[in-house]
């Protein structure tokens, strides 16, 4: 067998961690792709996710260098494997006592959008972009990242495709929604070897059914924020959403906060706020249930007005459904129980 040519290394340190994927590419080419691709994503340039300032050229005029088109080949057209590539990433990363996962991390779920012109992209279409906070034309990314609280890396990604690239729309078999895919990226984390004490997502997710039960089959305990009027079934003199529950919540001032505890939290700016964090009641949700929830607010004297309520689930035990989640029983109503009223849904 003809032995292999040697590869122009990457900068520095880089050049260790580039040679541990050689084995998944078959020729030259591809090696001196993947590690110009690397040094661009690493560079400190003010963007990456375009071939030319990843390549080091300039924006447009820098197209049609051989350095920028070499680059576009190796990462649209050359025949080698991104889910390899990503799984011995992986397997590094577990490899390593800093980065090794534990059960006391979490998996953090979260999609970002970028916007696109035109509809020749693949996944591309006119959709909520929550990078820019509104509904443009471009493509969504759902994503997976393990951390806990110390260090952090991404998982596994896969694009959203809308529901007018199908046949039969969203009632087509191919088509999932983006807490379908969430639940399966998740699900795949686990079996990657990535455990985790949770689930965490915002509330995006928590308004489907199908995310929950698909975590519960996968034995993964979630917590996810809700939308403050986001409402359940309960009996009828109980609170059915989180801000009724957050008013039923004792609070004087801020030397007798009453059921309240102040939190610190730390932004990415530098700079951080005391926020105030309460255990509460929702529906079926105590101390007998297997879930429970959790209200902060800047301001828990002036709900809602005043104050930011960021709510969410937290099972205690992933052998149980939650009373909201739990399909009726059938057959003549129950009468052991106290009236109930449907909930306002935000």
């Amino acid at each position: 067998m003809t032995a292999r040519r040697p590869c122009p290394p990457a900068p520095g340190p880089l050049e260790d961690y580039a040679a541990r994927f050689d084995d998944l590419f078959f020729s030259l080419a591809q090696r001196r792709g993947f590690r110009e691709y690397l040094t661009g994503l690493l560079a400190p340039r003010e963007r990456n996710k375009t071939i030319t300032c990843l390549a080091g050229a300039e924006p447009v005029a820098g197209a049609g260098m051989p350095g920028v088109q070499r680059l576009q080949f190796f990462l649209s057209e050359s025949p080698w494997e991104a889910e390899q590539i990503n799984d011995r990433r992986l397997e590094l990363l577990r490899e390593q006592p800093a980065t090794a996962p534990h059960d006391g991390g979490v998996i953090v779920i979260d999609d970002s959008g970028d916007r696109k012109d035109g509809t020749a992209t693949a996944h591309v279409g006119r959709q909520w972009l929550g990078r820019l906070g509104k509904t443009d034309n471009g493509v969504v990314t759902v994503t997976t990242v393990w951390t806990d609280g110390r260090v952090y890396y991404p998982l596994h990604a896969t694009p959203y495709t809308p529901a007018h690239h199908f046949a039969r729309g969203r009632s087509d078999p191919a088509f999932r929604t983006k807490p379908q895919l969430a639940a399966a990226l998740a699900a795949r984390g686990k079996e990657a070897g990535f455990g985790c004490r949770a689930v965490v997502a915002d509330c995006a997710y928590s308004v489907s059914d199908t995310w929950y039960l698909a975590l519960r089959q996968a034995g993964l305990a979630y917590v996810v924020a809700l939308k403050p009027h986001r409402g359940t079934w309960a009996p009828a003199d109980q609170p059915h959403t989180p801000i009724e529950d957050a008013h039923a919540l004792t609070w004087r001032d801020a030397r007798r906060p009453g059921d309240w505890t102040p939190v610190e939290r730390h932004f990415r700016d530098g700079h951080t706020e005391t926020w105030w964090a309460a255990d509460a009641r929702l529906g079926g949700y105590g101390p007998d249930s297997p879930c429970r929830l959790v209200v902060a607010t800047t301001d828990p004297a002036g709900l809602p007005e005043k104050g930011h309520l960021v709510p969410g689930y937290q099972p205690a035990s992933p052998r149980r459904t939650p009373c909201h989640h739990r399909p009726a029983p059938a057959g003549r109503p129950r009468r052991d129980r106290p009236p109930l009223r449907p909930a306002a849904v935000d």
